[in-house]
């Protein structure tokens, strides 16, 4: 396979040793402050033009033992309130010993010289309404053109690394439509974080040992057998898609080892699971230990291989694939449960060894060796998760499916009984997603081989819609995917509707080139004074909005903010688009609106981009 299991890729940025730990989570104030002197430069100005303000009060006051603190301004709900509000006059009033009242009406007397405003004004209790000067909201189009394509990004993960470890389905089947949700998630997330300046690495456990392996290649020596004409029965519970049959045909054209063997007659059992495991044990008794592990391996890198090939179609790579049997081969998980024994974490219950995990905040404690001397999952995952702090990782993000839940308590427990810090790891949970067709549920089930597979929903709707769509939510808020939605060509589309925002822009520059009309960007940027119109303000408005949605999207770990932003940004332009004349007979206004416009197209395509959806020029 063109992979490496359990190593780093040739490429890929090699471990380092760990910097001094800073949280990804809970940026510092520093931090904070830094990040809308990047992302926020007219929120910035205005900011620093309160404090001057302040700073002047004071100086009349002579009282220099006010501490001013960081000031607050949000966008007011009802516009009528004006284009910011602040609430800092509230906040100092008592330290000045002033009514709120009369020191916001000081505050506004202050920033009547400034040129940033037009309009400020007291309101209710104290707070103060502030109105932006048009050719100050405009600037942004020029920012927008001087940074392109990397308009919105920042570097306030600067010097820190990420690894983000997603998807990791077993390898016993196709990734299925609920897999695709994780993946959509771990791949945009991984996308922001890389944009707003941390260095990320993407990994894949390969979850290629345990119980469901062993189901898997129980499952196929059966179907191999079948092939081979020998009358079989597959239980129920065994593995029963159709991949199973194609993949013993291969084996049986490609492998050079026989697996034709006999099977014991299976005998009646009350308990299905139990007498699953009779089967393996059987399958392994038949086929001899050796024989076993290339039947075992072969069932691994065929699956392996189509779940990357469906990845890499869905447009998400990954830095690593690392093994977990890698982890059971060269002692790291005898190593780290001997670890946790001699730290006096582990103790001996009815022949298996236990992991005291109630002492660490944990509703029971956990089996961590079997009493066959078996390793758990549970004692494979305190090794992975030792493997990757001994890597240096700054943040380490799991993401779960929802299903894991009940997980993350006792891996955290085992890192903190390690002696590691359990908050450098983040684990966030995705929601498998429903899939819908002609407004019914599509059933699905894992074993039975009744899924639709991402290919199949990648090949349907599109791999734009496929991303876009699993990431109009939060990953741990229930989805329903509507198959008919996202294949339609209408404003109720969110993809669509966003692209052809872009293909509209584009289309005008068409129109442009048609008409033999003129068109200079830099005249344009140069007439941004003469977009008064709301629409356009408001359009300015957004592109502002732009890199604080980014970076928020960032911090809270929520990609969904960028589609939420995509689509409001979309719905002004086509508002704009359907009640204005772009190309006015007006040559200023014309390079102006032009401008404007494809200031929304560039920031559009930077946010297309980060979601793993393309940017069409038509439609």
């Amino acid at each position: 396979l063109p992979r490496t299991l359990g190593v780093v890729i040739p490429g890929v940025r090699p471990c380092l040793t760990a910097p001094q730990h800073a949280a990804v989570c809970g940026l510092s104030n520093t931090l904070l402050n830094n990040q809308r002197e990047q992302v926020a430069p007219l929120k910035q100005a205005l900011s620093t033009t309160l404090e001057h303000a302040v700073a002047a009060i004071l100086a009349r006051a002579d009282n220099s033992d006010v501490n001013v603190p960081e000031i607050q301004l949000e966008v007011p709900r009802n516009p009528e309130h004006g284009d910011f509000s602040t609430n800092v006059a509230l906040v100092l009033a008592k330290q000045m010993k002033m009514a709120p009242r009369d020191l916001a009406a000081a505050i506004v007397a202050e920033l009547q010289t400034s040129d940033l405003l037009t309009q400020a004004d007291t309101a209710g209790p104290g707070f103060i309404n502030l109105r932006i000067a048009t050719d100050a909201f405009m600037r942004v189009i020029a920012d927008v053109h001087a940074a392109g394509v990397n308009y919105g990004r920042s570097d306030i993960g600067a010097g820190q690394r990420v690894q983000i470890e997603f998807v990791s389905a077993n390898p016993t089947g196709p990734l299925h439509v609920g897999h695709g949700r994780g993946a959509a998630y771990g791949a945009v997330l991984a996308n922001i974080m890389s944009a707003c300046g941390y260095t990320v690495e993407r990994e894949y456990y390969v979850n290629d040992a345990g119980r469901q392996m062993d189901i898997l290649a129980a499952s196929l020596l059966l179907r191999y057998l079948e092939t081979g004409g020998s009358a079989v029965t597959l239980p129920a519970n065994a593995y029963q898609g159709d991949y199973i049959t194609a993949m013993a045909g291969k084996l049986h054209r490609t492998a050079a080892t026989d697996y034709a063997c006999v099977l014991p007659a299976s005998e009646p059992h009350d308990d299905p699971e139990l007498a699953l495991d009779q089967l393996i044990a059987d399958c392994k008794a038949a086929l001899g230990a050796e024989r076993y592990r290339a039947l075992h391996r072969f069932a691994r890198d065929e699956i392996l291989a189509g779940i990357e090939t469906d990845l890499a179609a869905f447009g998400v790579e990954f830095d690593q694939w690392f093994s977990e049997s890698a982890l059971a081969d060269d002692g790291r998980i005898a190593r780290a449960v001997a670890s946790l024994s001699e730290r006096g974490h582990v103790d001996n219950r009815d022949g298996a060894q236990w992991f005291a995990s109630t002492a660490f905040g944990d509703e029971k404690d956990r089996v961590i060796v079997r009493d066959n001397g078996t390793p758990t999952y549970f004692a494979s995952d305190v090794a992975y998760h030792e493997d990757k702090y001994a890597r240096g990782y700054d943040r380490m993000i799991n993401i779960w499916g929802a299903d894991h839940h009940g997980y993350i308590t006792r891996v955290k427990a085992s890192i903190e009984a390690l002696g590691l810090d359990p908050e450098r790891l983040e684990i966030l949970l995705v929601q498998f997603a429903a899939l819908y067709r002609n407004g019914e549920k599509v059933a699905m089930s894992t074993r039975s081989g009744q899924f639709v597979t991402l290919a199949e929903l990648v090949d349907e709707v599109g791999r734009d819609a496929a991303r876009f769509f699993y990431i109009t939510r939060r990953s741990d808020q229930h989805l329903d995917f509507d198959l008919d939605l996202a294949k339609s060509q209408s404003n109720d589309n969110p993809v669509y509707y966003v692209q052809y925002a872009h293909a509209r822009i584009c289309s005008v520059l068409t129109q442009l080139e048609d008409k033999g009309l003129s068109f200079d960007i830099d005249a344009g940027i140069a007439a941004t004074a003469r977009l008064d119109e709301p629409g356009e303000k408001q359009l300015a408005v957004q592109l502002l909005r732009y890199p604080e949605v980014l970076a928020h999207a960032v911090q809270q770990r929520e990609p969904h903010q960028i589609t939420n932003y995509l689509r409001e940004l979309a719905a002004d332009f086509h508002g704009y688009y359907n009640g204005t004349r772009l190309l006015t007979d007006d040559t200023e206004l014309r390079n102006a609106r032009l401008a404007l416009a494809l200031a929304v197209r560039q920031v559009l395509a930077n946010g297309l981009e980060l979601l793993g959806v393309s940017a069409p020029e038509a439609m």
